[in-house]
């Protein structure tokens, strides 16, 4: 009989990623997919340590997880608890001190060897096993074939870890050095992920545009170039990448934006505060001005490109002056949607320990501000986007019968009314209506666009 394992994933699309990866490692073992901890036999919580609070949020999703074991216990039936990602990688040992419960504490670089460590948390009842080492090679060398049902719209790790040492930041800690994967490595997985249903990927990184992958030839292809490549693979519609630094945002990937279609015009390119005093206390190693030329830039090759962006408001040391900064570089740019957060301390990181920590209470008075501005440029955007044709990637079913979803080329979810449409149909579709956090519209022609279409 078939084991079931539930997988909860926290954060962002590279855990979303990486959960997939578990279930495929898995199923070797007989472990099919459950819909619920309650109907599992093994749960595997993949975490993220970048929100506030994380690891706490995980010890008490781990509390209700307890009573569930000690239920199975009772009635004589085996039931696993894994912590992976990235709080159990910052976690490692202790984790087991604090929920000796728990049976396997994997790092987000050794979750290929699951199928070993499930064995010795098997072999060894009660005692829980640890890995989060970093290995010389690459899990993703070590990873099965997938063989799961793919969605329209798929994630694809590239790259991981980071260099950049942001004070603030906990990912160097947790995910490593900056990697690239191969570029053939790459290019086969995309392809299998087009056979499977893909029309659309996002490629993945933690620092995505430091993509620096061994080409066939042995040279080093960047992220421009091995956009260019994907693009080539037919049937592959669309393509987009995040997350993105700055200072990595080269020639290549600038001209990539203008010249391949494939690539959407939507770029999620993060700032962190329009502050240049804050952004070297962030250890950015850009400044305000670094980041409005870029952009320039950026728009130069590709006029209708859209920008997202993420902020952290309240920084240690954050003035008055240095938050109307990066109120003044938010109007200069003008975001079609937003990330914004206040500051609060990563155990380990420099920031946790600098002086002038901001009172919460101005914290939340500014993120107050810099949300409605934000909100505000978003409806804009959105506002503007009535009456347009654009071509629509439909992904999955709406909430009402007949009803499809979609995204646009700016990632905004269009529902579209309308029986005709199948998951996977690029349709044009003439935007009637900006709801406040999706658009809504009408296909203009029933014919099927098989064919990359350009914003």
């Amino acid at each position: 009989m078939a084991k079931r394992v539930f997988i909860k994933t926290y954060g962002c699309q590279m855990n979303v990623y990486d959960s997939a990866r578990m279930a495929d490692v898995l199923a070797p073992l007989g472990f099919v997919a459950a819909d619920d901890a309650a109907d599992a036999d093994m749960v595997v919580l993949n975490t993220c340590h970048i929100r506030e609070k994380a690891a706490e949020k995980i010890y008490s999703e781990l509390g209700r997880l307890r009573r569930l074991k000690e239920e199975r216990r009772r009635a004589g039936v085996e039931f696993l608890i894994a912590v992976a990602g990235c709080v159990a990688q910052a976690e490692g040992e202790e984790m087991l001190r604090r929920a000796p419960f728990v049976d396997i504490v994997c790092g987000p670089q050794a979750y290929h060897r699951l199928p070993a460590l499930v064995a010795r948390a098997r072999a060894t009842p009660g005692q829980g096993v640890v890995d989060t080492d970093f290995p010389a090679d690459s899990k993703f060398d070590f990873l099965p074939e997938s063989h799961a049902p793919q969605g329209v719209a798929a994630f694809l790790s590239v790259q991981e870890g980071c260099d950049k040492f942001c004070t603030f930041c906990v990912v160097p800690y947790t995910r490593g050095a900056e990697a690239s994967r191969p570029v053939v490595a790459v290019i086969d997985e995309a392809r299998r992920m087009v056979a499977r249903g893909a029309r659309e990927i996002t490629l993945l990184g933690q620092n995505v545009n430091a993509y620096r992958g061994e080409g066939p030839d042995g040279s080093r292809w960047g992220l421009g170039r091995l956009i260019g490549g994907l693009a080539e693979i037919d049937g592959l519609l669309r393509l987009r990448y995040t997350t993105s630094h700055p200072r990595d945002m080269d020639d290549d990937l600038i001209a990539a934006h203008r010249n391949v279609a494939a690539l959407m015009p939507f770029l999620h390119l993060p700032v962190q505060s329009g502050s240049d005093t804050v952004l070297e206390r962030m250890n950015r190693r850009h400044a305000a001005d670094d980041y409005r030329r870029l952009v320039d830039r950026l728009r130069a090759a590709r006029p209708d490109l859209a920008l997202s962006s993420d902020f952290i408001v309240g920084f240690p040391g954050e003035s008055d002056a240095d938050f109307d900064a990066t109120l003044r570089l938010v109007a200069d740019i003008g975001y079609a949607q937003a990330f914004s957060f206040k500051y609060s301390p990563r155990p380990g990181t420099p920031a946790a320990e600098m002086a002038a920590q901001v009172p919460e209470q101005v914290k939340a008075e500014r993120l107050a501000r810099l949300q409605s501005l934000l909100r505000g440029q978003q409806d804009d955007f959105n506002r503007a986007c009535v009456g347009r044709v654009m071509p629509i990637l439909f992904d999955r079913p709406g909430r009402r019968a007949g009803q499809s979803l979609g995204r646009s080329p700016f990632l905004q979810p269009v529902h579209v009314d309308d029986p005709t449409i199948e998951l996977g149909d690029l349709r044009p579709v003439r935007i009637r209506a900006a709801q406040p956090n999706s658009l809504a519209g009408t296909v203009v022609s029933a014919a099927v666009v098989a064919e990359r279409v350009p914003a």
